[in-house]
């Protein structure tokens, strides 16, 4: 069952194509991961699922509801939380957690239940009284996800919500989405982060507007099946990269960190000394070289240096 189902999603603005004939499904209590650079048309084609922006073509039904034909009628069904955390600054967190709750119909014992719930994700009793713009920024993206699931929704949009986050709140956050995801919602998330990515489901991944790849974790490294990925540890990545990019036996070389990945264009059991002896001999000493296991970043370049658009 398909919590969200798109056809051919497309958004022009003037003579640039913003998103170009996306379909994907996402599946009912599914995290679902839209993982892309900016300006790659993430948060164009959230804005379009959430009835936000009307689509130039193709069809999207999200809950069992068209967002062309009734896009008020999606609005009701989901939750948004968008990159700025959707909160009014200047209104204090119990002032938005009413705000909000006015928003969505809820009044009485109903919204008391939910405001005590939306405190204790968040952590922020004893902070009622405290403006929004005071809060530190992992306390207020909690508020703020509190705030756009304050009415229950079976469906979550997520856009870029940790940005200009701490890696603890980070790390908080998704614990958050994990219980979520427990309780059946479902959750679509926009990041460019590519830790955040391996905690999905199935990710897509979006370049130019298009959908390059899309699959779990471990499908999407099937696209290194049959090479090697050497890592290469050494005081001086920069020359090292250049002597790696030089050699006919390996394809493409990245930066990872303080390191170099070097992909083979095979498997090769002497790849290893034979990496180790090219370099030593142009004068780069490698204090460590040995295959990895491909990162998601590893895909990515890949899937989107394959892609060609």
């Amino acid at each position: 069952m398909n919590a969200i189902t798109v056809r051919e999603l497309t958004r022009v603005f003037g003579d640039f194509v913003a998103v170009d004939h996306v379909s994907f499904d996402v599946r009912k209590g599914e995290v679902f991961g839209f993982l892309g650079s900016n300006g790659a048309g993430k948060s164009t084609t959230i804005r379009m699922l959430c009835g936000l922006l009307k689509p130039t073509s193709g069809t999207a039904t999200v809950g069992d509801v068209d967002v062309g034909r009734d896009p008020e009628g999606v609005k009701r069904r989901i939750g948004y939380m968008s990159q700025r955390f959707s909160l009014y600054e200047q209104l204090t967190v119990d002032q938005n957690i009413r705000f909000f709750g006015g928003i969505y119909g809820l009044s009485g014992a109903a919204f008391e239940e939910r405001r005590a719930f939306v405190m204790e994700m968040a952590g922020l009793h004893g902070r009622e009284d405290t403006k929004a713009s005071e809060l530190a920024g992992g306390w207020r993206q909690r508020l703020a996800l509190g705030c756009a699931i304050l009415h229950q929704p079976p469906i979550v949009f997520l856009d870029e919500p940790t940005g200009g986050v701490d890696p603890v709140s980070r790390r908080q956050f998704w614990t958050l989405i994990d219980q979520l995801t427990e309780s059946g919602v479902t959750v679509l998330v926009t990041t460019h982060y590519l830790d955040e990515a391996e905690h999905c489901h199935r990710i897509a991944i979006i370049h130019a507007g298009r959908l390059a790849a899309l699959g779990s974790t471990t499908e999407l490294k099937r696209v290194f099946a049959g090479r090697t990925i050497l890592e290469v540890q050494s005081e001086d990545p920069v020359n090292a990269m250049r002597v790696l990019d030089a050699m006919d036996d390996v394809e493409k070389t990245s930066v990872f960190g303080t390191a170099v990945h070097a992909v083979m264009r095979a498997h090769d059991q002497g790849a290893v000394e034979h990496l180790r002896d090219v370099l030593a001999e142009r004068g780069v000493q490698a204090r460590r070289i040995e295959p990895v296991e491909p990162s998601l970043e590893d895909v990515f370049l890949e899937v989107v240096a394959e892609a060609g658009f």
